[in-house]
């Protein structure tokens, strides 16, 4: 198996890291001033969940729905929570496709650190527009993918769409 270290990742990672917030990430996002949300990349705050756009996306336009409530325990989700979660990610994907027209879509969660999550204390939903040829040579070959617009066109563009939810 080969080993990928990516050490810029834990500047993220460690973003949370305060009195109170237990080092998440997520928790720091959440308990932000909203006007913070667009460094923080928060696109949309509901009820009980928040979008976030990826800051170490696996492709353009990678978002995450995000529980205010720090939990990793998904069946303890109390419902309402649950149904917002599942709600934002129904509007993300038409958002995205509206935007992007993505062929396709991942969606998921990786519930525990061996199960792969980098955020395991905080559950999340990705969402990851996917295009036809987007896994081409260069991560296949050259280890290497290359995301085609920054972070800060993809929020400009996704935001107004967001504001009006």
């Amino acid at each position: 198996m080969e080993t990928k270290f990516t050490p810029w990742r834990m500047t993220y990672i460690k973003r949370g890291d305060s009195p109170g917030q237990g080092g998440c990430v997520f928790c720091a996002m959440t308990g932000a001033p909203r006007e913070h949300d667009t460094e923080n990349l928060v696109l949309y705050r509901g009820e009980r969940c928040l979008v976030v756009m990826n800051l170490y996306p696996y492709n353009t336009a990678h978002l995450m729905v995000v529980p205010y409530a720090h939990t990793a325990d998904l069946p303890g989700l109390d419902d309402a929570t649950a149904d917002e979660l599942f709600a934002l990610t129904r509007r993300c994907v038409r958002i995205l496709g509206d935007v992007y027209q993505p062929h396709g879509f991942n969606l998921g969660m990786n519930l525990g650190s061996i199960a792969g999550a980098g955020i395991a204390e905080h559950l999340h939903m990705h969402i990851v527009p996917r295009w036809s040829g987007d896994t081409n040579f260069m991560p296949i070959v050259g280890g290497t993918k290359l995301i085609p617009e920054d972070l800060e066109a993809t929020y400009e563009r996704l935001s107004p769409t967001f504001a009006t939810l």
